[in-house]
């Protein structure tokens, strides 16, 4: 079976992986180079916590692999089960969390509920006002600049062939095989799986699916290295977009922050996402009040990169209703880093299957035109 993967970054890369090791020939191609998309700019969160209750089966998949990864791509890709803490700091955000919680149980994720005084005794330094938190052991962070080199030196190394700056001129389906023209040759294949990112909606709507999507980028940062002492990811329960902060320590030292700043709005054309530096002070505020340390360090370096967001902020993911040997895997409204190997894994047994023993159908392509 031939597979032509359109989008090199996690989601493209982890499905080219797995499709190989199911026996597939594959030829990935990407316009830029892999993993400089929207994979590069993720905060790396790797957390199953708030996450859709539908999505969590696929968290599960994902995290599974994610603890196989230094293993089975041959590096370590710094993925660290450091726990994920999400503080609380009114009544109605603890609410929130007990609903979550109690729902979740029944999909497999269990949350322990943290007091006051556990904060402060096992995370000094954390969130001074919380009044509560919900812990998730087993969740952590990875490092969004190695994951997806790791699974496309993978790739190659189990034969597939990977075409980087490459510019998609012409998509068509011919027969039983799509052809693929770009700017480094023509490519065919029986099928062809969509992981293109904010691009995806525009690969799908030349096949007659129309998603409702647009393309943002978030504001990141990071500030100078600083002593080791937040080992677990952070963040923060409220409904307030104002608070939504979120922030993790890394090994070297250094504090990557995000969150708590509208996600400015992206040209797909070219698609370069910029951050912008009036946003950060505002920003700041929120991160400190889960981590009032982070007040006295500098700022070394901030970043965006192009996300795409579904309206319902559910992924498009499975086969196309339109066009037989077509699969589609993108919109992961910014919360994809966590889901990516278990997507490539998913889409590998879809393709190669027929079938995949993760539920998917609550992200069919065609759920838009059934709503209406």
């Amino acid at each position: 079976m031939d597979v032509i993967v359109l989008g090199g970054g996690l989601m493209g890369t982890a499905s080219a992986y797995f499709l190989a090791r199911r026996g597939a020939r594959v030829t990935l191609i990407e316009r830029n180079r892999i993993g400089t998309g929207a994979t590069v700019a993720s905060f790396g969160n790797i957390r199953r916590t708030g996450r859709h209750l539908s999505q969590l089966p696929l968290a599960h998949r994902s995290l599974r692999l994610w603890n196989e990864a230094e293993k089975m791509l041959g590096r370590d890709v710094e993925f660290r089960a450091t726990g994920h803490i999400r503080l609380i700091f009114d009544d109605g955000s603890l609410a929130d969390m007990r609903a979550y919680a109690e729902a979740a149980r029944a999909w497999g994720l269990y949350l322990e509920e943290l007091t006051s005084r556990d904060i402060h005794a096992r995370f000094p330094g954390l969130g001074p006002g919380a009044i509560a938190a919900s812990f998730s052991p087993h969740d952590g962070s990875g490092n969004p600049r190695l994951i997806a080199p790791a699974f496309a030196d993978a790739a190659r190394r189990l034969g597939v062939e990977i075409v980087e700056g490459a510019e998609v001129a012409a998509i068509r389906h011919k027969g039983p095989d799509f052809l693929v023209t770009t700017s480094k040759g023509s490519f065919t294949a029986e099928c062809l799986l969509n992981t293109a990112g904010a691009w995806g909606a525009r690969i799908a709507a030349q096949f007659g699916e129309e998603v409702p999507l647009d393309a943002r980028g978030p504001q990141m940062g990071v500030t100078e290295p600083l002593p080791y002492r937040v080992p677990p990811v952070v963040g923060i329960w409220t409904r307030d977009k104002d608070h939504g902060a979120y922030l993790r320590q890394v090994e070297r030292g250094n504090i990557v922050f995000g969150g708590a700043a509208e996600r400015v709005a992206v040209d797909l054309d070219p698609g370069h996402a910029v951050a912008d530096p009036t946003r950060l002070t505002t920003q700041l505020r929120a991160v400190a009040r889960l981590l009032p340390a982070i007040a006295q360090v500098a700022v070394i370096r901030t970043w965006s990169g192009c996300e795409g967001y579904v309206r319902d902020m559910l992924p498009v993911m499975g086969r196309s209703m339109t066009t037989p040997g077509l699969f589609h895997a993108f919109g992961f409204s910014g919360h994809g880093f966590q889901l990516g190997p278990g997507v490539g894994d998913a889409m590998a047994e879809l393709i190669a299957t027929g079938c995949c023993e993760t539920p998917l159908d609550d992200f069919r392509i065609d759920r838009f035109g059934r709503a209406v």
